[in-house]
């Protein structure tokens, strides 16, 4: 029966497969094998299979090799786009910075224009009052000067009297006639002279009166400056209050702790006990009391620069990096397995410049098992990070370090796999995640 099958199927593949004899000539002589068409399409068949199959497989690595080169592609465009973004972040906060020292020089000459003014408010105040003094001088003079003109008029009319009573004519001896003249001469002079001081008087007067209303508009339109410039400051206070406060709610802070926490760590002041007064003395005047207010603001504004100062809100790499790993739970890089990873780690090149977070005291610096070279700097309340698997320690124990001050060099010491940094932020002993602070703090720093 296969016999029969074979020979069918030889007969069917005889028209496009005639059988072939392959010759194998040797010492002994010479033989043949006969190919036929069965086998001639199985080993076509065969041929065709591994043919296929090695394309299949070419295919598949230059698909894998395509891939990962876009990969690769893939991740340099994203490096570029974040070191863009870092950029863009470090120009922001340049331009913050300039801002708030624009601010800060506004607010000075500010201050030097209300002082101004105040002077020439005083020195308006005590022109005014001077003026009202000789007002009321010369109103109390020509008040005299006419009281003295009318006894003159009456001793005049009683002399006259006097004369007629005893001659029953105004005519008399030559000195009384004298005497009178002289005296209805001195009369007459005094007469023009207070009616030359009343004409001078009112002249005054009218000239006191205008100048009081040029000095009142003039305080006015002082007052509008004054008003105008502290809206301003008043303005720039409240922008620049913004930001801490956000970042201090975005890294779940109290701003109300955090200020008086502040306030009690720089308390020291003195000096004689001495009640609130205005510059003209008395009781505060609207001015003073508003300009207490603008000053108790800055005083707030700088509470909370120092205390933002003081915690982890800045990036600890000074340079290109990569953020590897995050803070939680992951597979351990080395052994497998979940483990906790306290804090997060930042790839860079070998040497990276590593800065302190925020202001504090550096408790330690020195090698510890698996952290290899750390650095640890405690900060204010209850709060410390953590440097680990530096190549190089620029600090001390017991150095006080600023925000943004060189702490050491990228390396690959203690337990890791490459040159990284491994940075913790910690509160009383507990690890808490320093990225909630780093973008808290992106819009400030």
């Amino acid at each position: 029966m296969t016999s029969r099958l074979l020979s069918r199927v030889n007969a069917a593949l005889e028209r496009h497969l005639p059988e072939q004899r392959l010759f194998l000539k040797s010492e002994d002589g010479t033989r043949f094998i006969r190919l036929r068409p069965v086998t001639q399409a199985g080993l076509m068949f065969g041929s065709a299979v591994f043919v296929g199959w090695t394309v299949i497989v070419t295919s598949i690595f230059l698909i894998d090799t395509i891939s990962s080169g876009n990969v690769r592609d893939q991740s340099i465009r994203e490096q570029a786009m974040y070191q863009e973004r870092m950029n863009a972040l470090a120009l922001e906060r340049d331009e913050r910075a300039a801002a708030a020292a624009a601010a800060q020089e506004r607010f000075a000459l500010a201050m030097d224009q209300v002082s101004n003014m105040q002077t020439r408010i005083l020195d308006s105040e005590e022109r005014r009052r001077e003026l009202e003094t000789a007002v009321d001088v010369i109103q109390a003079t020509l008040r005299r000067t006419i009281d003295e003109r009318d006894e003159a008029r009456l001793a005049a009319a009683s002399l006259e009297n006097e004369l007629r009573a005893d001659t029953g004519t105004v005519q008399t001896a030559a000195a009384r006639e004298q005497e009178l003249e002289q005296t209805l001469a001195f009369l007459t002079e005094a007469l023009a002279l207070t009616a030359e001081s009343r004409d001078d008087g009112y002249t005054m007067m009218a000239e006191a009166e205008q100048t009081i209303v040029e000095l009142q508009f003039e305080a006015a339109l002082m007052e509008e400056r004054q008003n105008r410039v502290f809206r301003q400051l008043e303005e720039a206070v409240a922008v620049s209050m913004e930001p801490l406060d956000e970042m201090f709610s975005a890294a779940g802070l109290s701003t109300d702790d955090l200020i008086e926490s502040v306030r009690r760590g720089y308390s020291g002041q003195g000096g004689p006990l001495m009640p609130i007064v205005s510059t003209t003395g008395g009781d505060p005047d609207p001015l003073s009391l508003r300009a207490n207010e603008l000053l108790s603001a800055l005083d707030e504004i700088n509470l909370h620069r120092l205390a933002a100062e003081q915690l982890p809100f800045a990036v600890p790499v000074a340079g290109n990096f990569r953020n590897t790993s995050g803070f939680g739970y992951r597979r351990d890089p080395i052994n497998g397995g979940q483990r906790l990873h306290a804090g997060v780690d930042f790839a860079g090149g070998r040497g990276t410049p590593i800065v302190a977070g925020g202001a504090g005291t550096v408790i330690f610096a020195g090698r510890q098992s698996g952290y290899g070279l750390m650095v640890e700097i405690q900060h204010s309340h209850g709060y410390t990070t953590r440097y680990a698997h530096l190549t190089r320690i620029r600090v001390s124990e017991g150095e006080r370090v600023s925000r943004g001050e060189l702490l050491g060099d990228m390396g690959c010491t203690g337990r890791c796999t490459g040159t990284h940094l491994h940075y913790e932020v910690r509160r009383n002993g507990d690890p808490v995640n320093p990225m909630t602070f780093i973008r808290a703090g992106r819009n400030v720093f």
